[in-house]
């Protein structure tokens, strides 16, 4: 918010290019980053060093507010020792006005040095003692609180409170800081286009303003990571450099420690790992003199990344659990804090410590759905996924007990009531009794078996319906991710309905011919993808009958394989061919699913939500078998079975 110019008498006379000067013998100060950002790094000793000979309370209020609010972005602190005493002074003067601006600098003190609960509560009492049009910046802290906490929704809603108070009053700078802050929440999200959008806006804002401050300095930085976050990693250079310059003209430690941070993760994806750890050194340099442990973490974490990525794994190790270690139970951000145990995670699975893997993988998961509720409900949904085809199975399963039962019963009554009239018409009706009891079974069976193949056709026919409104639900759907999620659901019950429809087309009720069953199967999966015309499917097997309750299940297998090759093993529209193969050799089953695509490289992150990944295991499982995976080739993926009827 702009002040007016504030003038004061000193008993001595300033002539520095700073905030405090002389105009026509009248010495002056200028409100820091409200009216004049034209001073070098050496603004705060200014200030402190005026601060003793200032009489006026209204002046010294200022002074110290200015001094202590942006000593926090060198000495936590010191800043805070310098805020509780403009308190004090605000509270002598009775001015709840200075005292609720106070404890907006002090909320925001407290809160960078993670005692948020303190910080609510100071920000929470500053709301009564101001003036609506000055709450933006108190708004916009309890943001920062609520997002410290991992609570992203709360933390928009602060944001967006701050957005409206600055266009109902006109302040250009609230408004900024707004768009600043969403493009941040954005970010964290990994929604970088709606963030790289917003930052944008932020940064027009700012430039308009023409005030160059902290606050313009973290959007720059913001806006860069919108922009590795996308790839479009040369873009996002000159922001980051933009800042750090600021950062260094103003002494803004804070800000620097977080843009180097950002370009050590720059520098990483472009694989210049001297850059890379000198970033993360530099980081960690300003985090320690700022003595911030928030910003040590960071910096340590960006440390370990870059180990971790040059395979250095137990260098890796020792600096993320430094990071650990200083973080320490009462962290707050549990965002970042997930960052750290899932690299922790790879680093300790690269060093082949898998039980230490194991047990940070399971602590990232824990605090990455505590943060992400929207990624909570995704995995509930594909839970409720996994569950409704077991349960279809299940039924499908008593149907054909429920039929075998009722045969059986069926059979007992026809072969009681052939001995009743084979005893009551004696010998001389035999030979007719027989003719008619053949007639009979026979057309019995011919009704069972159309009985049975309804069943199917009708399972078939319900499972087409499921594909379906799957179809039409993704139709609905804009999210990439999501649609993604459906189609490969739509597959997985196409799969299933293709075993029914063989069942009621063929001859056979209770086997399926795998070979033109794989052929329909990847035939219909290729085009799914519209990926006929690139790759070709081969079917290395002969024709081989599987039972249903084994058909099923690798149905489902090969039908996931095959979805991964065609999304992930052949980029820009590469030509390729994905084979298949089931041999039974006395009592096991042999499942081969290749392909001669681009291979898996395990230094890349896993992609895709790891659904496919589980239900394939799952399968596995359920048919008492074991998995191989081979990458010299493409990828190749070996399946062996134990060769056992299903009850």
């Amino acid at each position: 918010m702009k002040r007016i110019l504030i003038f004061f008498l000193l008993s001595f006379t300033l002539s520095v290019r700073a905030q405090i000067s002389e105009n026509g013998g009248q010495p002056e100060y200028q409100v820091v980053f409200e009216e004049t950002d034209d001073f070098g790094p050496e603004y705060l000793e200014l200030i402190e060093k005026s601060l003793p000979k200032v009489k006026k309370t209204e002046l010294k209020l200022q002074m110290l507010w200015d001094l202590g609010y942006y000593s926090h972005t060198r000495n936590l602190r010191k800043s805070l020792i310098l805020i509780n005493q403009g308190l004090e002074e605000a509270q002598k003067a009775e001015s709840k006005i200075w005292e609720g601006r106070m404890e907006v600098a002090q909320g925001a003190i407290l809160l960078r040095m993670e005692k948020l609960d303190q910080a609510e509560l100071v920000l929470t009492s500053a709301l009564e003692k101001l003036p609506e049009s000055e709450t933006w910046l108190l708004m916009t802290n309890l943001g920062y609180v609520h997002e410290r906490r991992g609570d992203l929704g709360m933390a928009f809603e602060f944001a967006n409170q701050t957005l409206q108070l600055g266009e109902k009053y006109g302040d250009t700078k609230a408004m900024a800081m707004a768009y600043s802050d969403i493009s941040n929440l954005f970010w964290k999200q990994g929604k970088s286009e709606e963030g790289l959008e917003y930052g944008l806006k932020s940064l027009g804002l700012f430039e308009k303003r023409g005030i160059k401050d902290l606050d313009f300095d973290f959007t720059l930085h913001v806006t860069g990571n919108n922009l590795v976050a996308l790839g479009r990693y040369q873009e996002a250079l000159p922001y980051f450099q933009r800042s750090t310059q600021i950062g260094k003209q103003y002494g803004f430690y804070n800000n620097l420690s977080d843009t180097y941070i950002a370009l050590t993760d720059l520098y990483l994806a472009l694989e210049d790992f001297a850059n890379a750890e000198a970033s993360g050194k530099e980081a960690l340099k300003y985090a320690e003199l700022l003595q911030n442990e928030f910003m040590v973490v960071r910096s340590l974490l960006s440390l370990g990344k870059v180990k971790k990525q040059q395979g250095f794994y137990q260098d890796a190790i020792t600096y993320l659990n430094r990071s650990i270690r200083t973080a320490t139970e009462d962290f707050g951000d549990r965002y970042f804090l997930s960052l750290i145990y899932r690299e922790l995670a790879e680093a300790y699975e690269g060093a082949g410590e898998i039980s230490n893997s194991y047990q940070a993988f399971k602590h990232y998961h824990e605090l990455d759905q505590s943060v992400f509720n929207a990624e909570a409900d995704q995995r509930i949904a594909q839970l409720q996924t996994e569950m409704d085809v077991n349960q279809k199975e299940s039924i499908i399963s008593l149907q054909e007990e429920a039929l075998k039962r009722q045969n059986i019963i069926q059979v007992f009554t026809l072969l009681l009531t052939a001995l009743m009239v084979f005893f009551l018409f004696f010998l001389y009706r035999i030979f007719s009794k027989k003719k008619k009891y053949s007639q009979l079974l026979e057309k019995q069976n011919q009704e069972k078996e159309f009985l049975l193949k309804e069943i199917h056709h009708r399972v078939k026919n319900n499972l087409e319906t499921i594909s379906s409104l799957l179809a039409l639900q993704t139709a609905q759907i804009e999210n990439e991710e999501l649609q993604d999620i459906m189609i490969e659901s739509q597959n997985r019950v196409q799969s299933m309905g293709m075993i029914h429809q063989n069942l009621y087309q063929g001859e056979n009720l209770a086997a399926i011919e795998m070979k033109n069953y794989f052929i329909n199967l990847g035939s219909y999966i290729i085009d799914s993808f519209d990926a006929s015309n690139r790759i070709s499917l081969d079917v290395r097997m002969d024709t081989f009958e599987l039972d249903v309750d084994r058909a099923i299940p690798i149905g489902l297998i090969v039908n996931e394989l095959i979805t991964n090759s065609l999304k992930y093993a052949f980029p820009d529209n590469r030509i390729g061919e994905i084979t298949i193969s089931l041999k039974e050799d006395q009592d096991h089953l042999y499942l081969k699913v290749a392909d001669d695509g681009k291979g898996i490289n395990k230094k890349e992150s896993v992609q895709g939500t790891g659904f496919g990944t589980q239900l394939v295991g799952l399968l596995t499982k359920q048919l008492d078998g074991k998995m191989t995976l081979s990458t010299q080739h493409g990828t190749e993926v070996y399946f062996e079975f134990k060769n056992r009827k299903a009850a």
